[in-house]
């Protein structure tokens, strides 16, 4: 259903952009002609993916930066515009997360998760947005957001402070910058395993299966899925979409709202093991 040339010339930057779901989007906007810049912070990890991702016909632009200082924003932009000439497309996907009691958390642990999902989502639309208005240049910001944005979850409470907050920037700009002809669309996915996020979200089968039985259709999204639609929300053809957030859950908000609420079977022994696997990273 989508055309080859879809986004044909349209430079697209993705933080995150070098794992997970924000490859998957970039492969998918490359496969429909887009100019892709991808960051993060593993400079490895970025030019793995890079080469990977491009092909003879493909250009990807890997540039590291960690989105919590502006300063290395500032300089992210001025490379993409340097490498490309401009940027079309600016893709928030970037995020932090961990499942936790709330009493557990120390200050530096929500630090960790509003920096990355909060002020670096609004460092980089700033920076991007500041710079099409100046230079007189429509573009489009798409947002990962979440369900539990605008219904709350326990248990991944600065996470949904956080998201909330993406959300609440998506619509006030959407109102306020679609002068300039900057649009915000955000998109909000119930569970997409990556390794990443996956192994903190749910450490332990028992816990997959749970999340997994919570979705009235009953599975997991697939990649390709969120990335189809988010080449469609970026693309010309949704032009007249502002403001707007899509879910793409399996119904799964529907069902209960709190992503992690059910979480309150969860014994205090278990928390301690789960914290362990949770900085292990498995």
């Amino acid at each position: 259903m989508f055309e080859k040339d879809l986004l044909k010339d349209k430079v697209v930057l993705i933080t995150g952009g070098g794992t997970g779901l924000g490859r998957a989007m970039g492969e998918r906007f490359l496969e429909l002609g887009a100019k892709l810049a991808i960051t993060g912070r593993r400079e490895e990890v970025l030019k793995k993916a890079a080469e990977e991702m491009a092909g003879t016909d493909k250009e990807v632009f890997a540039y590291p930066c960690d989105i919590r200082d502006p300063g290395q924003i500032k300089a992210l932009a001025d490379a993409v515009e340097d490498r490309f000439g401009h940027i079309d497309v600016l893709v928030n996907n970037a995020a932090g997360n961990f499942i936790s009691p709330t009493e557990r958390l120390s200050h530096r642990a929500v630090d960790a998760v509003l920096n990355i999902v909060l002020h670096g989502t609004f460092y980089a639309t700033l920076e991007v947005g500041k710079r099409w208005i100046q230079q007189g240049h429509s573009g489009t910001m798409l947002n990962i957001v979440t369900s539990y944005a605008w219904t709350g979850s326990g248990f991944v409470v600065p996470s949904a402070a956080a998201k909330a907050g993406v959300l609440a920037l998506t619509r006030s700009l959407a109102v306020e910058w679609a002068r300039y002809g900057i649009r915000q669309v955000a998109i909000a996915p119930g569970p997409f395993p990556t390794e990443g996020a996956w192994s903190r979200l749910s450490p332990t089968p028992e816990l997959a299966q749970k999340a997994i039985e919570r979705i009235p259709l009953k599975r997991v999204g697939e990649k390709s899925e969120l990335a189809n639609l988010a080449a469609y929300l970026i693309s010309d053809y949704a032009g007249y979409i502002n403001g707007e957030v899509v879910t793409i859950d399996g119904g799964e908000w529907l069902q209960g709202a709190g992503e992690f609420s059910g979480l309150t079977e969860v014994t205090e022994e278990q928390w301690d093991m789960l914290a362990q696997l949770t900085r292990k990273g498995k």
